[in-house]
């Protein structure tokens, strides 16, 4: 029986089932900073599960929704009535989505960026431990929000404290804070999401909070998508309407052995190469 560390902690079921049992049908597995996150960097395994019945997205998301910005009619919101709004809509976005689950974990932020701090890294591994997935998506290490930094983190530590023979088969980097695109072209995972605007707006339509309160996260996230798409090839017509990217941290978890700062920074390195490589071919050096 999974059990939660925070008293205020939430679980949602949409279709009814027993939690356990949601948990374990579970395919696909986001796991995310804040609400709303899941629907900017997952949508790829949102539309993997949606209306197929083998196959079922779950998502998590670790921190508590006190520290988002505020507008509007949401100005004097208190933290306490910030957090039930962002719990709520995060709710509202699963029944939407179908996921199998939905899981807020009600972490604040501090605790999540706290290396000594792994009361998270063993919830994420009960988590993983139950679910099984053969899929996890979460934030790249090159993302610029620091909590965003720090789950993807401790998600790559939580893996690691499973057997190998329980680990997911893949685990994708994804974009929210600061996109993909530098990263070179045989490195990126491009993620196919076209075709159905129509979820996608309705997903992050519901994350009223953010949209009314000053961030215009659902224009922002389908114009980046359909931009990568766009810009993914400069010699051929397009391919996909919508794509997102993300960088492959399937070796981290296959190899414990892996630093993960050295994997993020072999990239940048790599994506160095590809720049000055090009200049000086035009310098004629």
């Amino acid at each position: 029986m999974f059990t939660f560390t925070h008293p205020h902690a939430d679980m949602l079921v949409p279709d009814g089932t027993e939690p356990e049992q949601a948990l374990a049908r579970t395919t696909h597995l986001a796991i995310s900073a804040h609400q709303d996150d899941l629907e900017i960097m997952a949508f790829h395994g949102i539309l993997q599960c949606y209306g197929i019945s083998e196959k079922w997205f779950t998502g998590v998301v670790c921190s508590d929704g006190a520290g988002a910005p505020r507008s509007g009619i949401y100005a004097h919101y208190t933290d306490q009535e910030m957090k039930q709004v962002r719990l709520n809509e995060q709710r509202d976005a699963a029944r939407v989505g179908k996921y199998s689950a939905m899981l807020q974990l009600g972490y604040p932020s501090k605790a999540i960026k706290d290396p000594a701090d792994t009361r998270l890294e063993q919830e994420l591994a009960n988590v993983l431990e139950i679910t099984r997935p053969t899929i996890v998506y979460t934030h790249n290490p090159a993302d610029k929000h620091a909590t965003h930094v720090g789950v993807v983190v401790v998600v790559i530590n939580a893996i690691r404290r499973l057997p190998r023979d329980q680990r997911p088969t893949l685990v994708y980097g994804c974009e929210v804070w600061r996109d993909l695109d530098w990263v070179p072209d045989e490195k990126k995972v491009v993620l196919d999401v076209g075709g159905r605007d129509n979820l996608a707006a309705a997903l992050l339509g519901v994350f009223d909070s953010q949209i009314v309160g000053g961030k215009r996260y659902d224009l922002a996230t389908l114009g980046r998508r359909r931009t990568h798409a766009t810009f993914l090839e400069s010699h051929a017509t397009d391919t996909l309407e919508a794509a997102t990217y993300a960088v492959d941290l399937t070796p981290m978890i296959q190899d414990d052995g892996v630093d993960i700062v050295e994997g993020i920074t072999k990239l940048i390195e790599d994506f160095r190469q590809v720049v000055t490589q090009q200049l000086y071919q035009m310098l004629g050096h």
